[in-house]
């Protein structure tokens, strides 16, 4: 059974990385595209500034995408990221006012992040609920959670240390350290993905769980495991928001698992388990960048920026849908 399963893996693989180059290359088209429109539509388009200020709106949120991708291969999804990235900022943040250094507050809120994700898939790969529902009910405690410490009230860090607000504001020879920590990001996992066997294990799950499971692969522990990872990627972004904005708000990322989600899934990884890649998720949320500075420079109003982008993450799914039914086909 393993040997056939891996057959038809190693036989199905071309097609897919060639579906994987031609999302990815239409891709990079559309947000060249965008970009010499916006260049003769606003001045301001191709400055530096604002492409450092689109490369630092996208970076963080670029590491929870990453964790949401590789959840989505397996086949789940993540509804709290946003509320756990906003837990990860304001218990760190309650750690570091009630006198804790800011690097051990920050450890701290990291791995109270990764509980939330072991509680989650505990529902999941032992209790028997599906992702979604799951996550929607963790993304309500959560939040919750959230205003429970702050009791409603944002949080001003400005006594944290220079060294800690360095890691959100500082920058080596030009080049901001929030980018270069979701470079090595990326890079890291984008690396594991393709070559590390046990994330291997995550594509083989995501496409047909119960053919894994026949072929020795333990699949509830891939999908507990892929869960933690994504809470804990998200609280690291939360530690990252921490240090850039010196502050911490009990509402902060409401809505961001709707750039998240869709970010992923117009980079191709499919609803439906099984296919993904960490490259066109990461090109998929620097689309979603793209756009939402586009329509800030036109002067859109924010009501109508999130009806497009609902629109844009509609029109990703319909497509995911398609090529999943033709692919079936």
């Amino acid at each position: 059974m393993l040997a056939e399963t891996m057959g038809t893996t190693a036989v199905r693989a071309p097609s897919w990385k060639r579906l994987g180059s031609m999302r990815e290359a239409g891709l990079v088209a559309i947000i060249l595209a965008l970009c010499i429109a916006m260049s003769f539509a606003s001045p301001h388009f191709l400055t530096l500034g604002n492409f450092r200020a689109m490369l630092m709106s996208f970076s963080v949120e670029g590491i929870v995408v990453v964790g949401m991708t590789i959840l989505l291969i397996v086949g789940g999804i993540d509804l709290a990221v946003g509320s756990v990235v906003c837990f990860a900022m304001v218990l760190s943040g309650s750690l570091f006012l009630a006198g804790l250094d800011p690097w051990s507050a920050s450890l701290i809120g990291i791995l109270a992040s990764a509980l939330i994700g072991a509680v989650m898939g505990f529902f999941v790969t032992v209790v028997g609920l599906n992702h979604f529902i799951t996550s929607l009910a963790g993304m309500v405690i959560v939040r919750g959670l959230c205003l429970i410490i702050t009791k409603g009230t944002p949080l001003s860090l400005f006594t944290l240390p220079p060294a800690f607000k360095a890691v959100g504001q500082g920058s080596f020879h030009g080049l901001p350290y929030v980018i270069i920590i979701f470079v090595a990001v990326v890079v890291l996992f984008d690396f594991l993905l393709r070559r590390a066997t046990a994330l291997r294990k995550v594509f083989y799950t995501g496409s047909n769980e119960k053919a894994a499971l026949y072929s020795g692969i333990r699949t509830n522990y891939v999908k507990f495991w892929v869960t933690v990872l994504c809470s804990t990627l998200a609280g690291f972004a939360g530690v990252i928001y921490m240090s850039r904005f010196g502050a911490a708000t009990p509402t902060f990322g409401v809505g961001m698992e709707l750039n998240i989600i869709a970010a992923a899934v117009i980079g191709g990884a499919s609803l439906n388990g099984g296919s993904g890649t960490i490259l066109g998720a990461i090109l998929g949320i620097a689309l979603l960048s793209v756009v939402t500075s586009s329509l800030v420079l036109l002067n859109v109003s924010v009501y109508w920026q999130d009806m497009i982008k609902g629109c844009i993450l509609l029109g990703a799914v319909s497509i995911d849908h398609f090529l999943h039914k033709r692919k079936a086909s």
